[in-house]
């Protein structure tokens, strides 16, 4: 069971997709850990959920304060159950949720972001594919948080990105980079 860990949805229960093929939902251990490296961000933030899945980190942020958040997954389904949850936790009014693919909702957004939130399909190398076009839409000192597979190679530096930590979680490995 899957729920939000903190702020005003506190403890509202989340809408999960089944197969954990399909989505591989954030533990309350890695999410509380994410959230705790943007605290001083999140309030009145425009945050991107890509990849959304059933939309726990976009949710998480809006809970703790983010002003918007748009939820981005390609999967009908997800988006579906991204829709659920938002309204579970009274939050569907601060989102925009768009069924799509992530490349091409990146090439034809106008919108800039302070935080982006990646949990892309671990083994496809999709975040070394996606991080140029993110680096696009993350606004000056803006922040990316991408969720990997432990032992995954993540770039020092892309277009404007720069590595500033990681994070360590089990099998999990987050990376936080800010757009200088």
């Amino acid at each position: 069971m899957m729920r939000v860990i903190a702020g005003d949805a506190r403890g509202t229960r989340l809408e999960t997709l089944p197969g954990g093929e399909v989505t591989r939902p954030t533990v309350d251990r890695v999410k509380e850990g994410m959230f705790s490296a943007v605290q001083f961000v999140l309030p009145g933030a425009r945050v991107l959920d890509l990849f959304a899945g059933s939309g726990q980190l976009g949710i998480e942020a809006l809970s703790r304060g983010a002003a918007r958040c748009v939820f981005v997954d390609e999967s009908r389904e997800a988006v579906g159950v991204v829709t659920k949850n938002l309204k579970a936790a009274g939050m569907f009014t601060k989102a925009v949720v768009t069924n799509m693919n992530a490349l091409s909702y990146l090439a034809g957004t106008r919108d800039a972001f302070d935080i982006v939130l990646l949990d892309p399909p671990y083994r496809h190398n999709t975040l070394a594919e996606i991080l140029p076009q993110v680096a696009a839409v993350v606004s000056e000192g803006g922040i990316v948080l991408a969720e990997s597979e432990k032992g995954a190679q993540m770039p020092q530096e892309v277009d404007g990105l720069v590595l500033k930590k990681q994070y360590k979680y089990g099998t999990v490995l987050v990376t936080r980079y800010e757009k200088e």
